[in-house]
């Protein structure tokens, strides 16, 4: 049974191999989309030589909606999106991937009913496939090599409707320990530094000591440090002062 998760169904046009279709169906699981529609495959369905590529998402295969012609293939959706990567003469809304599945998912939390169509492998949709959708969507592609395959482009619109779900953010710091530095821990470790180091005679000339204890403040004002980086930091200190220490007394 498909999910609960309201999304859009992705319908594939007249698909020419079985392998694509599978990868077709993998790209969509990764992302969480199990509504896949086939309009009038070309060796028929089912098709076993979808199913290697599928790679545990074979559910989607089996499950798959299958029609005729492109008409009965939408026939219940309220709006639909047709992926093509050559301008067409077509008067309709253009929209990034980004930008349609931000606007897919606005559809759907109104209620909606939401397609994507995917042309076939060899040339795309043509114009008459086209006219059934409300919008087209492009992708900024090498306009001297803009074909994509089937999968691929499956896989990108599926990342971008995964986006639109979801608030991702654009970098994040992972590990065992990630819990921020507080500015007190901060400020204690570089009162350790700037004290050892002023006791090494690092801060030299004395007219330019306070400018360089300020740029050493700021360098660690700047490092995103974890409370471990601040502990790893004390220790690495303590560390090369004990070994000096040991050598001066051998």
């Amino acid at each position: 049974m498909p999910t609960d998760t309201q999304q859009p169904s992705f319908v594939l046009i007249r698909p020419q191999m079985g392998e694509n279709i599978g990868a077709a169906a993998r790209a969509m699981w990764n992302f969480g989309l199990d509504r896949m529609r086939i309009v009038a495959p070309r060796d028929g369905w089912p098709n076993p030589a979808a199913v290697a590529l599928a790679s545990g998402a074979g559910r989607l295969l089996d499950e798959a909606e299958v029609s005729e012609d492109v008409a009965s293939g939408i026939a219940d959706r309220t709006y639909v999106y047709a992926t093509t990567a050559r301008p067409r003469e077509l008067t309709k809304p253009v929209f990034s991937p980004e930008a349609a599945m931000k606007d897919a998912a606005a559809r759907i939390a109104r209620g909606e009913k939401v397609a994507v169509m995917f042309g076939p492998e060899r040339s795309g949709m043509e114009n008459a496939d086209i006219a059934h959708a409300n919008a087209i969507i492009t992708v900024p592609v090498n306009p001297d090599f803009p074909s994509l395959n089937l999968a691929q482009c499956v896989l990108l619109v599926g990342y971008e409707w995964r986006r639109a779900q979801e608030q991702i953010a654009d970098v994040v710091i992972q590990g065992q320990t990630i819990d921020p530095a507080d500015q007190k821990d901060i400020e204690a470790l570089a009162r350790h530094y700037e004290d050892r180091l002023d006791e090494a005679g690092f801060f030299y000339p004395e007219h330019k000591a306070e400018n360089m204890k300020v740029n050493l403040r700021n360098l660690w004002s700047r490092m995103p440090m974890t409370r471990a980086d601040v502990q790893m930091m004390h220790g690495m200190l303590r560390q090369l002062l004990r070994g000096k220490s040991d050598s001066s007394k051998s």
